[in-house]
């Protein structure tokens, strides 16, 4: 079996960056009236690039049966609409946008950032695949294209008008045809026009060992060394880079056409040279990790059994495909987490994929009084800390990955 192309320049696909086994597709959750029936499991191998260094996984399933009807809402965490709140301020402010702008979101979810412009009076675009959630922005009076986007997308949308800004927050890494994708941010943004993406940020996977936000949704991870490389094939350009504190450690790129004047930043200067003294043009820093990855599923197992050793009534919170990377790799079941409990009633009396652990409600905590709550969103820590403090009511405590799974102080 001759070895896959890298989605970005084509070489051959051979070395491994971290192996995780086999696992369900992770927002895949499971109808109570299902739970006996068979489930598809894929290879969750992540390989890299020989060649250009971008981190990936193997397509197995077409967009279309992972994203078409999606069971993720970004409205219900609270800390993320505040981080769009606060980046729909800024932008405005930065670049000047206003009533006769165009801002244009690609994987727009329900609407959670665009509302912010509407409400400023900005004309904004979503553009969304999953036909349910994009159901919900509209009903917020966000304007939503149903459909993936790349070049044919943009080029159709670009004859309505280009967009002064393209957002793209965590849907790079979505993407199996890379290519497709930013040539159509090209195609689609107007001349003087800025592109941003958030992204996690492949230092921070590593340097923190955040093995599972891997999943099969998760095509590729991405230092800024590889995305400006990308960027540079399509005629676009990177001049400035945020490091952002959301989900683990993320960055916030800003693109524009090859030739726009404007000047790179010294802290997108500083971050490449940062990436080149770590290693990142190495193939060794990306193959040493997978080594990282068993010893930590070993410490998980180790710190669930002695919790259970010691008879602890263990719960989970939240259904996050990281949480389902995570059970899934390590084995994990009932045997260990009775049940977990999410925000989300798209995910409430559903089975997690894999595991087959029971989704139930936030409420059910306060009845039930679980000795431990393991959180399997870690990063979002806080702010559900925050919002379960009546655990210590009873002694319960709460465990996260910190980057280690602890229990929290």
């Amino acid at each position: 079996m001759s070895p896959s192309p890298c989605r970005f320049c084509g070489a051959p696909l051979e070395a491994v960056f971290a192996d995780l086994g086999m696992s369900p597709l992770a927002n895949s959750y499971v109808p109570p009236d299902r739970a006996n029936a068979m489930e598809p499991f894929y290879p969750l191998r992540v390989l890299v690039c020989a060649n250009c260094f971008l981190v990936q996984l193997e397509e197995f399933e077409s967009p279309d049966a992972i994203f078409s009807d999606y069971a993720y809402f970004s409205s219900y965490s609270t800390s993320w609409l505040d981080h769009a709140r606060r980046y729909t301020e800024a932008m405005i402010e930065r670049f000047g946008l206003t009533g006769e702008s165009q801002v244009v979101e690609l994987a727009s979810n329900d609407g959670y950032l665009l509302q912010y412009f509407v409400e400023r009076g900005v004309p904004v675009l979503g553009v969304e695949p999953a036909a349910n959630v994009a159901e919900v922005a509209v009903a917020k009076g966000v304007p939503t294209e149903v459909a993936f986007f790349g070049v044919d997308t943009a080029t159709r949308l670009a004859e309505r008008g280009q967009a002064n800004l393209i957002a793209a927050n965590n849907v790079m890494a979505h993407v199996p045809d890379l290519n497709d994708f930013v040539g159509g941010m090209k195609v689609l943004l107007a001349p003087g026009g800025v592109i941003t993406v958030e992204f996690p940020h492949l230092k921070r996977l590593i340097d923190e060992n955040q093995w599972d936000t891997v999943y099969h949704e998760h095509f590729s991870y991405f230092s800024f060394t590889v995305v400006q490389r990308v960027f540079e094939a399509h005629g676009l350009r990177l001049f400035d880079v945020e490091e952002l504190p959301t989900h683990g450690g993320s960055l916030r790129i800003f693109g524009c056409h090859a030739d726009d004047a404007r000047e790179e930043t010294e802290r997108a200067v500083e971050l490449a040279e940062r990436e080149r003294a770590a290693g990142f043009g190495d193939l060794e820093t990306y193959t040493a990790y997978g080594q990282r990855v068993i010893s930590d599923k070993r410490d998980i197992l180790e710190f669930l059994i002695a919790l259970k050793r010691e008879g602890k009534r263990v719960v989970g919170y939240g259904a996050p495909a990281k949480g389902n990377t995570l059970l899934n790799y390590c084995g994990v079941g009932t045997d260990f987490l009775d049940y977990t409990v999410d925000l989300n009633p798209h995910k409430q009396g559903t089975l997690l994929p894999g595991s087959r652990i029971p989704v139930r409600t936030p409420e059910d905590l306060e009845a039930d009084q679980p000795d431990v709550v393991v959180i399997l969103p870690w990063n979002l820590r806080d702010e559900i800390t925050e919002q379960l403090a009546f655990i210590r009511e009873w002694g319960g405590r709460f465990a996260a990955r910190s980057p280690e799974l602890r229990l929290l102080d």
